[in-house]
């Protein structure tokens, strides 16, 4: 997926490129996460369409649940969906890191290599092996 730190950097706009279906897999994890909460808000929980969309919405944001839940089923599976948030959450924030994280380090590695090229160039001028 990525390239090998012997091949050059990427053009801008095959980074861009990079940066837009890193995002889409961002977008489509959060809208099922999304999807999977609002259909136990409903099915579980007991609560309305409208009250499921807020309360998943409000989880996965990180801001908390708004309605109360009644039975012990809701409240368990509030409490797994909310460790499930924070780990979608972890995730998604390391999908949307990893292309600008490796370019980084690839610029990093690229000038690590042209520096031991150069050293070795001197090397061999001057007879140092």
């Amino acid at each position: 997926m990525y390239e090998h730190r012997s091949h050059p950097v990427l053009t801008r706009s095959r980074f861009f490129r990079r940066m837009i279906k890193h995002g889409l897999t961002a977008f489509l994890l959060l809208g099922g996460s999304l999807g999977l909460g609002i259909v136990g808000y409903h099915s579980i929980c007991g609560m309305g369409w409208i009250d499921s969309i807020l309360n998943a919405s409000m989880i996965l944001g990180g801001m908390g649940p708004v309605s109360p839940i009644e039975n012990d089923s809701g409240k368990l599976f509030a409490a797994f969906y909310a460790l499930f948030s924070g780990v979608i959450f972890l995730v998604v924030v390391g999908i949307m890191l990893a292309p600008m994280a490796h370019r980084i380090l690839h610029y990093l590695h690229l000038e690590e290599d042209e520096t031991t090229s150069r050293q070795r160039s001197l090397d061999s001028l001057t007879g140092k092996d």
